[in-house]
């Protein structure tokens, strides 16, 4: 049997969610609890913990784990995590000791229940600066911390949800145990995990084959979170994934599948987080490539790679950096800044944005940029969309070159 990386900071997953009949009786009792109503970052935090993604976490982040984390990049304890995991309320009655029932706001669905361990205000400009190197409100990551409410609340979490997401995506939802299984049965060890939230282009296919390449074989890993207003939905990208997966790659050496967190864009510290919970997705490397995670210009292109260098901690996934790459019309193929030696002119540069603004403005997409088929199935669905209803994709920073 194949040896995989194994979970974070333990060596066996802590999925946090009750069995089905223990979260029949826990949703029963958290009825006459005090209900907080969560967020959809929350939310997906809170399912995340359920299933182990989260390991070693066993719930929310008291006062000093959240300032370790945002300072050090560890916990109290001295295991690394890069981005506070959070819950906050605005309700002044909740006192430590308390029990309460986490409720999601979308669906008013009770999702978990907490013991409240520790009650506390954050300086939140202080996480902004530190998590995304920014306090601009204009960052999609930094409003979202800048509304949480006035207080942090933290404990130890029984999770008695799975948010819907087996249901809404059946096969292509899998859990960090489920993915460990599938990768045993294929007698993978070395698996490489491809960060997504758009349908793949042409760049994307050839980092995928890159690392195909090095590893018995690659999870083409999309967020099934919230998405920005413009990005595709996940049933459309998961057609047009699996369209390119069944053409352009070799049976067998490539999965699809989906994880329940929304992005936060928090760039290289994202980074980390994407390749520690790849980690307790049983993947040994985590592929990098340029501006991940990122929004706008707040991150330098390769900010995601250079990161990695920089850091002293327990993290055995490790990351493929790869170079900005391209179609380069000279080369007659796919390349990189690395291994093409032609000019700015002769290359198409790539990228999810530019794609996703040439089909919502109906604009001819370039021959080299997406493989026929894929194009066929985006270019389906953003017919069925109503002018009215399309939402422009401004196009910024690296994505704008």
């Amino acid at each position: 049997m194949p040896k995989l990386v194994p979970p974070h900071g333990s060596s066996n997953l802590k999925p946090l969610a009750l069995s089905p009949d223990e979260a029949l009786l826990e949703k029963k009792k958290s009825e006459t609890l005090t209900k907080v109503i969560c967020t959809s970052r929350e939310f997906g935090d809170v399912i995340m913990l359920g299933i182990g993604g989260f390991t070693p976490l066993d719930g929310f982040m008291n006062r000093a784990d959240w300032q370790n984390v945002c300072k050090n990049m560890a916990l109290e304890n001295g295991t690394f995590w890069p981005i506070p995991i959070t819950l906050s309320t605005n309700d002044d009655d909740i006192n430590e000791g308390q029990e309460i029932a986490i409720v999601y706001e979308k669906t008013n669905e009770t999702i978990a229940t907490m013991v409240v361990s520790e009650k506390y205000t954050i300086d939140k400009e202080l996480e902004c600066k530190e998590v995304f190197q920014t306090t601009n409100t204009d960052h999609p990551g930094v409003a979202i911390v800048m509304a949480q409410g006035k207080y942090n609340i933290a404990g130890k979490v029984k999770v008695i949800s799975d948010g819907g997401f087996p249901e809404q995506y059946g096969e292509l939802y899998m859990t960090p145990s489920e993915t460990r299984s599938y990768f045993e049965e294929k007698g993978w060890s070395t698996i490489a995990a491809f960060q997504t939230r758009n349908p793949m282009h042409r760049s994307h296919e050839y980092l995928a084959k890159i690392a195909i390449e090095i590893c018995d074989g690659v999870m083409i890993h999309s967020t099934l979170g919230e998405l920005k207003p413009g990005d595709i939905p996940a049933d459309v990208r998961s057609e047009a994934i699996s369209t390119l997966i069944e053409n352009y790659f070799v049976k067998n050496t490539v999965i699809q599948s989906g994880y329940p967190l929304d992005m936060r864009y928090a760039g290289p510290r994202e980074a980390l987080l994407h390749a520690l919970f790849r980690q307790n997705y049983g993947c040994s490397h985590l592929i990098v490539g340029r501006d991940h995670a990122g929004v706008g210009d707040y991150y330098g292109p390769f900010d995601a790679h250079n990161i990695f260098d920089e850091i002293d901690a327990d993290l055995v996934t490790k990351p493929l950096k790869i170079d900005w790459t391209f179609w380069c019309n000279k080369c007659a193929g796919m390349s990189s800044m690395k291994t093409c030696p032609h000019s700015h002119e002769d290359r198409l540069l790539l990228s999810g944005s530019k794609l996703r603004h040439l089909l919502s403005e109906n604009e001819e997409v370039p021959e080299n940029f997406s493989r026929p088929e894929v194009l066929k199935i985006l270019q389906k669905y953003y017919a069925g969309i109503k002018d009215s209803d399309k939402v422009k994709v401004e196009l910024k920073g690296h994505s704008a070159k």
